[in-house]
């Protein structure tokens, strides 16, 4: 091997210029870096890095090419007290790596310390056998004529879903490549997406990422993916054709044939935290190059990690370098990568500068006036652990986010609690009492009924109680409590009644969804009847229970489903791009929205806190609503009138009088298995029967 030349400080990672690699990586604590090379048969060479530029130790060396395996080791204080965990016998992954090759076997050796003395002496054992190792890769690829869809926020239907979990048992696709980048990209998936509707696929972590050690002693995984490593390589287990860059190559395949059927893709990152634990977990990367750049320590005692995540650490975004990795890590994926946005785990984390949530901190002030990641779909997760961490409607005016308060109204109204109607109206109509005051638009709310973490749909209506024993913690891990009602009996049930009742309860939520304003959120295999058999907390099930279980699919369900979807892109009422308001058409004050008791009387004050808090009639204007495209027109529409009884018992609804409608259609009844259009006509004045707890859905003809 040739001399190590200079080289540059950036940009940081492994650089491949078609004659050779450029190295460098940031530690402000190092006093020498060593790069690490390994042949196929783990054999290592070592290399001093010959220069440090700005706190970035680089060098270039000719001939080293993709698929080359490499790590770092770090010369440097041994202090934890003071924050510092550098130790030369520590081989350690390089945070810029673009692909990783392995896993973590979890030998003493990949610890800094002897399990039987976690306070003594350095354990100074090397850890390159048993850890994965950085790898080269060729960036070059034929991207054709790719191009971002580009969906506006208002058209957007998100499907969020497991890259691994979605395709692993999908018979259509060939064994090879279920469960991978490759299967999902297949003509059959993206098939299936595009005769669902959606518009977005939002993918659960694709970060590398650890499999936690107790985890694996019993015999589970981390399958969710939420312990990050890697911030700019694709997660290699998800790969069909290798491991040594073929990952790069194929997660972008991936992204090219989602964008040619007009999808877009997601990200769901995890820059929080990272793999590597508390003061007790493994020494893997960030901890052995600089644990106090990359870390938030404890300000009396910089042996221990704040933790805002629950996980042990907390990634120290007010570091430059720390934020420099995200931001070069985001750009990354949507330059190199393609992908279309960004849902940011556990979001309130990445805003703390020093205890409290700052909304104007410097993480979102860096992307505030990043001209890529600007313009690309921004998602959070509103809420940490940590004190004053629950910030919904709190983001600033370039984000969109997941509404958790959504999600526990309409749980709770299908539930057929009282007094929650005046809620319930907030979420039907983009949750203004949460963004308006902001300067946000109600597509600022991402709705949604299920997600990864909780119950599907399916469970969520057949569950009282969390069945997650299969974890083994003894079924304390998980949501507490059900937000759902259940038909009386506990999990799966021959009494066709009750089950009746269930899928009943499903349209309901998934018609509650797709009539509401702001993005609609999809969890992955809800379509279909998706069941967890009552595990609200699958993250460690890389199996049966989490995999979709495409022979036993609800087939009405995900036609249902599809015809609701295509019911809401077929009529921008229901999407529309600013709040309710009243306004003038030829001269004349027109209202937008009407709130309607059942007796078909227009809604006032005093009417939001009397007895019939379970029913409710919505008016939806559809003459001259906003285009779609946002050329300033105005068009037509049909207008709706949508009725909800969430109560045990049926009821019969009033049409009000002719000035809002003089004909109208059923187009949508829950209490069908289908949603097919009625040919009665119905007259104002006319009584419309609503089964209990149902839906109905019509159209204005006339």
């Amino acid at each position: 091997m040739s001399k190590v030349w200079p080289g540059n400080n950036y940009p940081l990672g492994a650089s491949y210029d078609g004659a050779g690699t450029n190295f460098s990586v940031f530690s402000e604590v190092a006093e020498r870096v060593e790069l690490c090379l390994f042949d196929e048969q783990g054999n290592e060479t070592r290399f001093d890095l010959p220069e440090v530029t700005s706190f970035c130790w680089h060098g270039y060396l000719p001939n080293v090419v993709p698929g080359q395996r490499y790590g770092f080791r770090v010369h440097g204080p041994w202090a934890p007290g003071d924050g510092s965990r550098c130790s030369p016998a520590k081989l350690l992954l390089d945070p810029y790596a673009r692909a990783v090759q392995g896993q973590v076997d979890w030998n003493e050796a990949v610890f800094s310390y002897r399990f039987d003395d976690p306070g003594g002496k350095l354990n100074e054992t090397d850890s390159a056998p048993f850890m994965p190792k950085s790898v080269v890769i060729n960036p070059f690829f034929d991207w054709g004529n790719d191009r971002h869809p580009r969906t506006r926020w208002n058209e957007t239907i998100i499907y969020e879903m497991h890259v691994k979990g979605f395709s692993k048992n999908l018979a259509e696709i060939p064994e090879e490549l279920r469960g991978t980048y490759a299967g999902l990209g297949h003509p059959k998936a993206i098939e299936y997406f595009t005769r669902l509707g959606i518009t977005a696929v939002e993918l659960m972590p694709v970060h590398q990422f650890v499999h936690d050690s107790h985890l694996l002693e019993r015999g589970l995984r981390n399958y969710w993916g939420y312990n990050s490593i890697g911030y700019l390589a694709p997660h290699n287990e998800y790969s069909s054709s290798g491991q040594s860059g073929q990952q790069v190559q194929e997660f972008k395949q991936l992204v090219k044939a989602l964008h040619e059927a007009g999808i877009e893709v997601i990200l769901d990152v995890v820059y929080n935290h990272t793999a590597e634990g508390n003061h007790l977990g493994p020494t893997l990367s960030f901890k052995g190059l600089d644990n106090a750049a990359y870390y938030r320590l404890m300000n009396d005692d910089r042996n221990f990690y704040m933790d805002y995540t629950g996980t042990g650490n907390t990634l120290n975004m007010r570091h430059p370098h720390v934020l420099q990795l995200v931001m070069d890590s985001l750009r990354y994926w949507v330059l190199d990568m393609h992908v279309d946005g960004f849902r940011f785990d556990l979001a309130s984390t990445l805003a703390r500068e020093l205890h409290d949530v700052d909304r104007l901190s410097a993480f979102f002030d860096i992307i505030q006036q990043d001209p890529v990641i600007s313009q690309v779909k921004l998602i959070a997760e509103p809420w940490d652990i940590g004190e004053g961490g629950y910030q919904v409607g709190r983001f600033p005016p370039l984000w969109a986010e997941w509404n958790g308060k959504y999600r526990d109204c309409v749980r709770d109204y299908w539930r057929g609690q009282d007094q929650t109607l005046g809620e319930f109206a907030y979420r039907l109509t983009g949750s203004p009492d949460l963004y308006e005051a902001t300067g946000r638009r109600p597509y600022a709310s991402v709705n949604f009924i299920t997600a990864h973490d909780g119950f599907t749909m399916h469970d969520l209506v057949s569950y009282n109680d969390k069945h997650n024993e299969a974890n083994g913690e003894e079924n304390r891990d998980g949501e507490s409590h059900n937000r759902s009602w259940n038909g009386g009996a506990e999990g799966p049930t021959d009494n066709p009644e009750v089950n009746a009742l269930r899928n009943r309860q499903k349209r309901n939520f998934l018609a509650t969804l797709f009539v509401s304003q702001g993005i609609p959120m999809l969890l992955g295999g809800d379509e279909i009847g998706r069941s967890q058999d009552g595990n609200n907390n699958g993250y460690c099930q890389d199996n049966e229970i989490s995999w979709f279980d495409w022979q036993s699919a609800d087939k009405d369900l995900l036609e249902f489903t599809t015809k609701l979807i295509r019911l809401r892109k077929q009529h921008p009422v229901f999407r529309g791009r600013r709040w309710f308001q009243g306004r003038r058409i030829h001269g004349a004050e027109v209202k937008d929205i009407g709130w309607f008791t059942p007796d078909g009387v227009e809604m006032v004050e005093e009417h939001w806190g009397e007895g019939f808090a379970k029913a409710l009639g919505v008016f939806l204007n559809g003459e001259g609503i906003d285009s779609p495209d946002a050329r300033g027109e105005r068009i037509l529409d049909d207008s709706f009138y949508v009725l909800f009884n969430a109560h045990y018992e049926p009821l019969s609804f009033t049409l009000p009088k002719e000035d809002w409608g003089k004909e109208w259609k059923v187009v949508l009844d829950t209490s069908k298995p289908l949603p097919e259009e009625e040919e009665n006509l119905y007259k104002p004045g006319d009584e419309i029967p609503l089964e209990s707890r149902s839906v109905k859905v019509l159209r204005r003809v006339a």
